[in-house]
């Protein structure tokens, strides 16, 4: 696969503004791609021409392929696997390899240490992707000095100023999960949210939340939970609902995993899912599909979101700047069996 080189020239980004074509189009023709109109091939050609745009000659051993790192937080969770494939797609069709690791795991308080970052340059690394991750502000520093381009996919924070993500739009998301609720007839509904700081997190209970005020119901401050995103924490959660006065009639958690703890003490505690209380979940995570009853939850593209960080990646290693900081990929509800109204 050929690709760009960058000399000083013009960037894929100014070609496909020549041509009017996007930029992965652009790169497409540039890279000797088949799927492409002849006509906008020819169009592009003209461009690359005239700009002097000049293409590196295809890999062989000697010319390796670009090399980036993707590191997670855990390998051994569906998340995980769900970026893992978007990423590897779009390496494929960039022509760049992938190095992955889970470093964040075996390191002091969630974060990458000072003397992983430096294995990143020593193996002189084209950029990174950091997949829930949270780096610290020495750490954000030591990538910028090292010229080391990054994008977050959907970090714990809010990155520092001109550093790109991508993520889901959980607010919204948080919003469909609660209306479908209310819409089946549900009004004593809680949440069980993640991480009380992590950003989506924090954005599905906000829209949660302003679902429940627009509809005119009130959230009693015990209906709001957090279960760290682990289906254990979840469980001892939903038995803590279930120990109200007035337990809810229906729970919105805030990932497909912490559903699956809700639904199993709902279970235990001779409750039956839907008819006695009313599940949704957060990512549409292949359990969701195969739990007894499938599993009603908001579908976050998790692979198109590592395929665009990755995308985005690539034309910050040819020198370009991104348009915007953050990039939101649209979520839906995806209706299954957990849910009905209440009886």
């Amino acid at each position: 696969m050929d690709r760009p080189l960058r000399t000083g020239g013009p960037t894929l980004a100014v070609v496909a503004r020549e041509a009017g074509v996007s930029v992965p189009t652009a790169s497409k023709v540039a890279n000797g791609r088949e799927d492409v109109a002849p006509e906008t091939r020819r169009r592009v050609t003209e461009v690359l021409d005239r700009l002097g745009y000049v293409r590196r000659p295809r890999f062989t051993p000697d010319r390796p392929p670009a090399l980036i790192d993707l590191v997670v937080h855990r390998l051994d969770t569906p998340w995980s696997g769900a970026v893992l494939h978007g990423v590897e797609e779009a390496a494929h069709d960039a022509g760049v390899g992938v190095v992955v690791s889970a470093a964040l795991v075996r390191t002091r308080g969630g974060r990458p240490e000072r003397g992983w970052l430096d294995k990143l340059s020593a193996r002189g690394t084209a950029g990174v992707l950091f997949n829930l991750a949270e780096l610290n502000a020495t750490q954000h520093t030591w990538l910028g000095q090292h010229r080391i381009p990054y994008v977050m996919i959907d970090p714990v924070l809010d990155p520092p100023p001109g550093v790109p993500s991508v993520g889901a739009t959980n607010w919204q998301g948080g919003v469909s999960a609660t209306e479908h609720l209310i819409a089946l007839g549900h009004r004593r509904i809680a949440v069980v949210g993640g991480y009380r700081r992590k950003m989506c997190s924090s954005a599905r209970v906000a829209g949660f939340r302003s679902a429940m005020a627009a509809a005119g119901l009130r959230v009693p401050p015990e209906y709001v939970r957090h279960g760290d995103f682990d289906e254990t924490v979840a469980h001892r959660r939903m038995r803590e609902l279930l120990a109200l006065p007035e337990p809810p009639t229906a729970v919105f958690a805030c990932s497909d995993q912490m559903a699956l703890g809700v639904c199993q003490a709902a279970r235990e505690h001779g409750l039956r899912v839907p008819e006695d209380v009313s599940v949704v979940g957060f990512d549409d995570l292949p359990q969701a599909r195969w739990s007894v009853p499938g599993l009603t939850t908001v579908r976050q593209p998790l692979a198109e979101m590592a395929a665009t960080a990755l995308r985005l990646l690539r034309r910050m290693m040819d020198g370009d700047r991104p348009d915007g900081v953050r990039t939101e990929l649209s979520t839906r509800l995806v209706v299954r069996n957990s849910t009905a109204p209440p009886t």
